[in-house]
């Protein structure tokens, strides 16, 4: 049964038991502050097991886009090294949000697989959690009970709390689970050793394909369990090793998931799989990691130094690495997988295929950045070993090269060793724990449950409509980070806009009789509202909630400039303009778009044009707070890949802009008054920045620049022609470098000749040891020019140049082959003198410093250097 056959059986079958089968959510999170990826099935319906969102359907069912590769569920390491786990993972599910239980969850699963998939009854063992003293539970009798109508009872093992009780997190739903594990090992093996035993215990034959979850409980910040008030059902089935189990592979890798990319890699690298564990290995990393990094560049998450993008950036380095190390690939590679990848999973995911080519670009940029860090590393590295005084490299330096340039530490490894250095290990991994510690300690924070203050109560927006409104405070909860302690405010009926979509959040006040207590932010988690503050208000009914009035016309200013911004894209650029990421503030905008070259003076003029006209006409507002999706789309309206949107969605439309937003805009384009463009700049492979300013901020930038040009104006004399005289001014100045220039060189060649009279011959060595005051790009060419001119050559030149110490050393390359003299370690050592440091190569080494009386100390060390 091939894959894609395998998958829509699964769903057809949910369908069939009144299921409503719906897309997958995108893999990366955006409005989700404990989450950075969805690592489970569940992640998209948190907020209707935490009751704060109804769901569409009662009975849902989909294939999910799954990552673990940070946090508690973290894959990563585990990748290339067996054949069943995955960074990138796809989850079959199937869920009841306070409709089916147990009973129908159990008999559905079994249906499944032994009708349907035809998995053989005697193949199969399932868990139920045995129960846990420490938290009072009882063994999960009621899934014992109807596991027993299906399986024979010597098959239904107990689990512990660790393998059959599952949580969202510290915080949150959860409940007891059953596990159904497959042996899919030989006869003669199952003769041997019971299947029973290896439940559990990571053989790669017996396995885990399906996990039933039954959410009873609501686990509290204080530890305790309380039980919610409907019962859930969250199924989670693994595609790849349900894939490998129907189609009687004993790796996942071997299944058609992934034949396909493993064949295209021999092919590139010339190597085939299941001929060498290292190579095996390398091969099952990289096919495993494209998938990960395709996928979420497709949902809008571009590789980057921070947050989510750092984590994706590391997979594809981690993939790169691997390729050079273990298949010799030294040229950009992983690219060239996208399009197999597409193929193969477009029908289930067309994101990936609209998405081709921006994401082959962004992989094959990505890897020749990488390959450039990889290639300086490499002369890093030889400069460490080079200057080291021994045979083991220090471990700190050796940290810094991964943590600062990005040099991965197994390249460092396998290069020392080759070279016969070792690390100090005990170093490295003493920094690789400091910089944990500082992580750890930046995002520490505490949480308490909230405090209800109201049931079942109407927490809703009406920001839309009014900045101003009488609110009840619903619930309350008190957090703890390095900031200090604050207060997190659910209001009934708030006027404060949550970040989200790009937009930053709110900011204003909570008003009563007797105080003022400033808002200081506004996010959105799990639904909810919630207001930041750091006091909580003495009266909890009744409060005027106010936003910051001026502030929120200025972002709305910005925001509908936006939209205004991406129409200008799309019709100046063309229609494969796609918006890549935004930050709407007060202050400026930003916008991230899809683009593989940089624009042009003249068309970032045109765009400019193109909005301020839109500004000029004055198109007001046309909003709708309620339209299905499929209409909004069909109408025109634009539709962001990596957004998640619900049935139905809101648009905002000025002219012929139309886009699905949630955010707070002006009611007219004439309110937004003037837009200017300050900046254009790359922000990832094949996606372009620009960044405006709008209103007033956009008037005082012309302002600004009137000031400067008249401040020109007067430096140069109040010319008729400005740019005449700044021109003639250049030209000038061009003209006065170029004769410095040749006065420099007139210096160095008479230096030249000074410094070849002063030549000594000191036991076969030509030994040239200086003291001058010359710029040092004419001191490093002289030493050059004499290393190439003259044999053995060995000079130091001590600068005193503008009355900045300097060192030069320069040695012949056949003097440091034969007598093992390092410039790198002679230049350091002598820095002492001038209270500096410096480094280089073996033949050619500067320092610089602080003391110039040292120089003729240098001098003399080098003298006695080479006499000896």
């Amino acid at each position: 049964m091939k894959s894609k056959e395998i998958r829509q059986n699964f769903l057809s079958f949910f369908e069939s038991k009144k299921h409503k089968i719906v897309p997958s959510a995108p893999i990366v999170l955006k409005d989700d502050p404990s989450l950075m990826f969805s690592n489970s099935g569940m992640t998209q319906f948190k907020d209707y097991f935490l009751g704060y969102k109804q769901p569409s359907s009662l009975r849902i069912a989909d294939s999910q886009k799954c990552l673990r590769v940070s946090g508690k569920h973290n894959d990563l390491d585990d990748v290339g090294k067996d054949t069943y786990h995955h960074t990138m993972f796809e989850m079959l599910g199937n869920w009841s949000f306070g409709d089916y239980f147990k009973e129908e969850a159990i008999e559905w699963a079994w249906e499944l697989l032994t009708e349907v998939y035809k998995i053989p009854k005697e193949w199969i063992y399932v868990t139920v959690f045995e129960g846990d003293d420490n938290e009072g539970l009882s063994k999960d009798e009621d899934a014992y009970n109807f596991w027993k109508k299906h399986i024979a009872e010597d098959r239904i093992l107990d689990g512990n709390k660790k393998d059959n009780f599952w949580e969202m997190g510290e915080q949150g739903p959860c409940g007891p689970c059953s596990e159904i594990h497959v042996d899919i090992r030989t006869p003669e093996e199952k003769s041997s050793v019971d299947g029973k035993s290896l439940v559990n215990q990571d053989h790669p034959q017996v396995i885990e394909v399906w996990n039933l979850v039954f959410m009873e409980f609501n686990r509290k910040a204080d530890g305790s369990l309380e039980k919610l008030p409907q019962q859930h059902v969250d199924t989670g089935m693994g595609f790849e090793r349900l894939c490998m189990v129907l189609q009687g592979k004993s790796s996942n890798y071997d299944t058609d998931v992934f034949t396909d990319l493993i064949k295209k890699l021999e092919d590139i690298s010339g190597i085939e799989y299941n001929q060498k564990e290292e190579t095996d290995i390398a091969i099952r990393v990289i096919v495993d990691h494209i998938r990960a990094v395709a996928f979420s560049i497709a949902d809008g998450q571009l590789p980057s130094n921070t947050g989510a993008g750092y984590v994706i950036r590391r997979i594809l380095r981690r993939a790169i690495s691997y390729g050079y190390r273990f298949l010799n690939l030294e040229e950009a590679f992983l690219y060239q997988l996208v399009d197999v990848l597409s193929h193969q999973m477009g029908q289930a995911f067309p994101e990936i295929t609209k998405q081709k080519k921006l994401i082959t670009e962004v992989i094959k940029e990505e890897e020749k950045s990488f390959l450039r860090t990889i290639e300086q590393g490499l002369v890093r590295l030889e400069n460490l070993m080079a200057n080291s005084s021994n045979k083991t490299l220090n471990g700190a330096a050796v940290f810094e090269l991964y943590d600062t340039y990005g040099f991965p530490a197994d390249l460092s490894r396998i290069i020392a060793e080759e070279q016969g250095f070792n690390i100090d290990e005990k170093g490295y991994e003493e920094e690789m724990q400091k910089q944990k510690q500082r992580s750890q300690k930046a995002s520490a924070s505490s949480t308490s449950d909230w405090t209800i203050l109201e049931n079942n109560a109407n927490e809703g927006f009406v920001g839309y409509d009014q900045t101003e409104n009488t609110v009840n405070i619903t619930r309350y909860r008190e957090i703890e980070n390095k900031k200090g302690k604050f207060y997190q405010i659910v209001l009934d009926q708030t006027p404060f806009y949550a970040e989200s979509g790009g937009q930053v959040g709110d900011t204003g006040k909570l008003i009563s009789a007797d105080e003022e207590i400033e808002v200081l932010d506004t996010k959105k988690e799990n639904n909810l509202i919630i207001h930041l503050t750091k006091k909580l208000p003495s009266s909890t009914q009744n409060i005027i909630a106010k936003v910051d009035e001026k502030r929120r016309r200025d972002i709305m200013k910005n925001h509908s400039a936006t939209h205004l911004l991406h129409q200008a894209l799309r019709e100046i650029l063309g229609k494969h303009v796609e918006q890549k990421g935004s930050y709407v503030g007060p202050d400026y905008l930003r916008f991230d778009f899809s683009h593989f070259s940089k624009l042009t003076p003249e068309e970032l003029e045109k765009v400019n044009t193109f909005v301020n006209e839109k500004i000029s006409q004055q198109f007001a507002l046309e909003e709708n707070r309620s339209v299905p999706f499929k209409e909004a789309v069909a109408g025109g309206a634009v539709a962001l890949f990596g957004e998640k949107y619900g049935d139905v969605v809101r648009t905002i439309k000025f002219g012929d802009s139309i886009e699905l937003c949630g955010g707070i805009h002006v009611s007219n384009t004439a309110e937004i008054f003037l837009f200017q463009i300050i900046n254009e700049s790359s922000s990832a492979a094949g996606i372009r920045r620009i960044e405006a300013i709008t209103g007033d901020k956009a008037l005082n930038y012309f302002k600004a620049f009137e000031q400067k040009f008249k401040a020109v104006e007067n430096e140069l004399g109040k010319p008729k022609d400005v740019l005449q005289a700044i021109n003639k001014l250049r030209a000038e100045n061009e003209s006065l470098k170029k004769q410095l220039e040749e006065f420099k060189h007139k210096e160095a060649m008479q230096q030249k000749d000074v410094w070849k009279n002063q030549v000594q011959e000191l036991g076969g060595v030509n030994a040239i040891l200086v003291e001058t005051a010359m710029d040092n790009s004419s001191v490093k060419d002289l030493v050059f020019q004499f290393k190439a001119e003259i044999d053995n050559a060995f000079i130091t030149v001590a600068n005193a140049y503008e009355g900045k110490p300097t060192v030069s050393v320069g040695i012949s390359d056949n003097l440091s082959k034969e007598k093992g003299w390092n410039a790198g370690q002679l230049v350091r050592e002598w820095a002492k003198e001038i209270k500096g440091g410096g480094g280089g190569q073996p033949t050619f080494a500067t320092a610089g410093g602080k003391d110039i009386t040292g120089l003729p100390k240098v001098l003399e060390l080098a003298k006695a250097f080479v006499s000896n």
